[in-house]
């Protein structure tokens, strides 16, 4: 299940179905009147894995490298500047700016005050809410600066 919360992309393909399947089940849910709440992770994107690690969905990337082409992502999209731990991770969960700014769990941090990285998560949302989906539920929100928040649901 963790590795759900792990994208490598925001592509709709894995061992639950392609997109195609999920517009299906969106449309025939709302049909009957059950409202789908989709969980999204904006947070990160992967831990580290080595380049050419099979995924569903065919989404090549190498986390190495912090670029994940199926968005896409580069380096420059995270927030690795903008930690200031000797790890790179959180090390203490009670300071804010480790808390939004560096890796939960060794996972690339993504840098949501950044207008590219707002965009591309904006048009993924904007692309479930097409299908129909009611809402979202933000996996590791905690994680992500509130004006960020505020931005991209604004």
């Amino acid at each position: 299940w963790w590795e759900r919360y792990q994208p490598v992309s925001y592509k709709i393909s894995s061992r639950s179905g392609d997109e195609g399947s999920f517009r299906d089940m969106v449309a025939r849910c709302n049909d009957v009147g059950v409202r789908i709440y989709t969980d999204v992770v904006l947070n990160h994107m992967t831990g580290d894995h080595p380049a050419g690690t099979p995924t569903t969905g065919d989404s090549y990337f190498d986390s190495g490298a912090e670029s994940y082409p199926g968005v896409p992502y580069s380096a420059f999209d995270f927030n690795d500047a903008n930690c200031h731990t000797a790890s790179g991770t959180i090390e203490d969960y009670g300071d804010a700016e480790q808390v939004r700014n560096c890796k939960l769990s060794g996972m690339k941090d993504l840098n949501q005050g950044k207008d590219y990285v707002r965009e591309m998560i904006m048009e993924y949302l904007n692309r479930l809410i097409s299908y129909g989906v009611a809402g979202f539920r933000v996996d590791a929100s905690k994680h992500m600066w509130p004006g960020d928040l505020e931005a991209i649901f604004s």
